[in-house]
């Protein structure tokens, strides 16, 4: 802890110390926009240097926490040294407001990255189960295949169809595929809530021997509640870095584009 509060106070002097710098530049040489420039590109490349650090597990480059704790407290600095090399928040050239906008989408990915890299892998473990994501469509599968063989074993020692009905009407569709995507990702109970009210709408016209298999259909939509929650968290740990990587090669690009057009054009 101690280590990762130095990096953040070792960030904020290096602002601080350029912040100085650069109001005093410029009552002596005018705007000290080209050393803020170089600045702000050197600590990008220096962030986009973590992905490949991730790609080259085998090299002693040290562990990907401890690049990931220097990522955080430097990826804020650039929000400030962004603001320091352009002087306002949002400029007023278009090309200027594409480069903007690309630099604010990917801090605000990375952003969503850490909230979801900190907090997913706590809720997937106080689910109480493990599902490994290439195979939760198998998984989802063998739960529903359960569920048909419980209404067959229901229908043949009851003699009657109606649990069977019932679920073909109102439960089938929620044991098909994963549902409920966006309530599992934002922590919701919807889809938990939609399940019971529906079983509660059902066991009105069970017998008491049927409401027994009722019960244990509930204990498997339980299971398959915890496969679609796994199914969208880590779905979501998996994609999100599909919007964060290309958003920051794109910035990257620009951003050495911007440097070569200032030197041809304006030096």
């Amino acid at each position: 802890m101690a280590k990762i509060w130095t990096i953040w106070i070792s960030s904020s002097l290096v602002l601080l110390s350029l912040m100085v710098w650069t109001s005093q530049a410029e009552l002596k040489f005018g705007f000290p926009t080209l050393v803020t420039g170089w600045f702000l590109f050197a600590v990008l490349f220096a962030l986009s240097l973590f992905n490949i650090r991730k790609k080259l597990t085998i090299l002693p480059l040290a562990n990907s926490s401890s690049w990931l704790n220097v990522h955080l407290p430097v990826g804020f600095l650039t929000v400030g040294m962004f603001w320091l090399h352009t002087g306002v928040p949002w400029p007023l050239g278009l090309y200027e407001k594409f480069l903007t906008f690309l630099f604010y989408m990917t801090i605000l990915t990375g952003i969503f990255g850490l909230i979801i890299q900190r907090s997913f892998p706590r809720r997937l473990t106080q689910s109480g189960a493990e599902y490994i994501f290439e195979r939760i469509p198998l998984e989802i599968v063998e739960v529903h295949t359960k569920a048909k063989d419980l209404l067959l074993t229901c229908t043949q020692e009851t003699k009657r169809d109606t649990l069977a009905t019932q679920f073909l009407d109102h439960l089938d569709w929620y044991f098909q595929q994963p549902r409920f995507f966006l309530d599992h990702v934002l922590g919701g109970k919807k889809g938990e809530t939609w399940v019971h009210q529906q079983c509660s709408n059902i066991e009105t016209v069970l017998n008491p021997q049927e409401r027994t298999y009722l019960q244990k259909l509930l204990a498997l939509a339980h299971i398959k509640k915890n496969i679609d929650l796994h199914f969208a968290l880590q779905a979501v740990l998996k994609w999100w870095i599909l919007f964060h990587l290309p958003l920051a090669a794109a910035l990257m690009t620009l951003a050495v584009w911007h440097l070569l057009v200032v030197y041809v054009y304006f030096l």
